[in-house]
């Protein structure tokens, strides 16, 4: 059978109460993440720029319309763009690690936009969720090959669009004609990710937005390509290299990717975490910043590839969030990694530069194209004594879970610094309760600059 036509047939039949608790769990701890995350990107550096624009594309009148997080209504393929961008414009949302993939970008904002639209009831946009992860992560564990295009904007616009087609109701033709104009609008290059810019973010953006544009192109009537997976010009032949879907499609419906989700507890790429986590680490056991001569993280090379940039002096915010150099010294300096370290006045601290200057990823020569681990920070210093820690497996990974304590820390600080910061314990309760919900709206008003 089409691939695609397999993954059609999964997320269509999926039911939140048939899902197991573990799913269950995981979608309401990573939806209530993305919530917070994507708040704070409200402050993020081209945020207001972003919003200006889609602005532009109507207004709060158009029906179907949808809640900017942190912002206006706007009809609701804007609000998904602006949404998408706020998620990931600050490198804070959760990934799967093994998939290369930051599913809720591209899932959380299209599915909330448009469940909101439809008032559609909550445990209809969490089993959606988790149906959309399975294909966009699933997407990626199926690859062999190392990433070239922006997995997470195509990936997560694929997977979307197999989930939005679950909270309409779309048949299974319809579902893949969906999921043909999906593939119709895939772009995102990894050179957004090698030039430092915030095209990475607009990527993720424009995916939300496409996924409620291929939906609705499929409602209306017009047929997209169906082997848009594994066709000649499918996804996996024009995007990938190498892949094998078959054990991916055999683990469908006892395998859920939302439970292989990590969160992110500082906010810059997941490449960069396990070297914060080891310097953190030193730091608490007496190193002080002073005393460093050299600092070399090494990794395996996609570690290397994502996140190990040089630091430089005039350097820009989506640069510095992809530099483990700078994001280590902030570790090492202030003993945290947080919203406010890419400000522009942190980005040109002479003291934090010294010492990113002195920091280097090297590669370790694993010839797994997908893996962060294991990881080894090694500090020679100025006296000539050598201190080193290693990870084999990053912290808020599932193998390193992260604390309910740092989770809640982390949602303080996202609504803190988006100005929300009250609205903490109601969004708790809310994302809690989400699955009891008949109407989503009751939490998408939360959402708003208003609330």
């Amino acid at each position: 059978m089409n691939p695609a036509e397999l993954f059609a047939r999964h997320v269509l039949s999926l039911g939140w109460d048939d899902l197991p608790e573990a799913a269950q769990a995981a979608a309401r701890r990573f939806y209530r993440d993305t919530l917070g995350v994507g708040i704070a990107g409200s402050k993020a550096a081209y945020a207001d720029k972003v919003l200006a624009i889609a602005r532009g594309w109507g207004t709060a009148q158009a029906v179907p319309a949808a809640t900017v997080w942190n912002g206006p209504k706007l009809p609701a393929a804007a609000a998904a763009y602006v949404n998408g961008f706020q998620i990931h414009g600050q490198e804070y949302d959760c990934v799967h690690e093994r998939a290369v993939v930051h599913p809720f970008a591209v899932i959380g904002a299209a599915l909330t936009a448009e469940a909101e639209a439809r008032g559609a009831s909550g445990a209809d946009l969490l089993a959606a969720i988790v149906g959309a992860v399975d294909v966009a992560a699933g997407i990626g564990v199926a690859v062999t090959s190392p990433i070239r295009f922006f997995r997470p904007a195509n990936a997560g616009l694929i997977g979307a669009a197999f989930g939005i087609a679950r909270l309409r109701g779309f048949d299974v033709d319809t579902t893949l004609d969906a999921a043909g104009y999906a593939l119709a609008q895939a772009a995102g290059t990894m050179q957004a990710h090698v030039e430092g810019t915030p095209a990475l973010a607009v990527q993720i953006a424009a995916g939300a937005r496409a996924a409620i544009l291929a939906a609705d192109l499929a409602g209306a009537g017009l047929r997209g390509p169906h082997d848009m997976l594994e066709g000649p010009y499918g996804y996996f032949p024009l995007f990938e290299e190498r892949w094998n879907l078959a054990p991916v499609l055999d683990s469908l419906g006892t395998v859920f990717r939302i439970t292989e989700l990590s969160h992110k507890p500082w906010p810059t790429g997941r490449a960069a975490q396990g070297g914060i986590a080891m310097a953190l680490q030193l730091r608490g056991d007496g190193l002080e910043a002073g005393e460093i001569e050299q600092v070399t993280l090494t990794a395996p090379p996609l570690v290397a590839r994502l996140v190990g940039r040089r630091p430089e002096p005039d350097m820009g915010v989506a640069h510095a969030r992809l530099c483990f150099a700078y994001t280590g010294a902030v570790a090492l300096r202030r003993g945290a990694v947080r919203l406010d370290d890419f400000t522009a006045q942190a980005l040109r601290d002479p003291s934090t530069l010294a010492l990113a200057g002195r920091i280097a990823v090297e590669s370790d020569g694993s010839q797994d194209p997908a893996a962060f681990t294991p990881q080894t920070l090694t500090v020679r210093l100025k006296s000539g004594a050598v201190k080193r820690a290693r990870t084999e497996a990053l912290y808020g990974s599932p193998a390193k879970s992260m604390s309910q304590a740092d989770a809640r820390a982390k949602l303080e600080h996202c609504l803190d610094f988006a100005g929300a910061a009250a609205g903490a314990d109601a969004l708790t309760r809310a994302v809690d309760e989400l699955d009891r919900l008949p109407d989503i709206r009751t939490l998408t008003g939360l959402l708003g600059a208003d609330a």
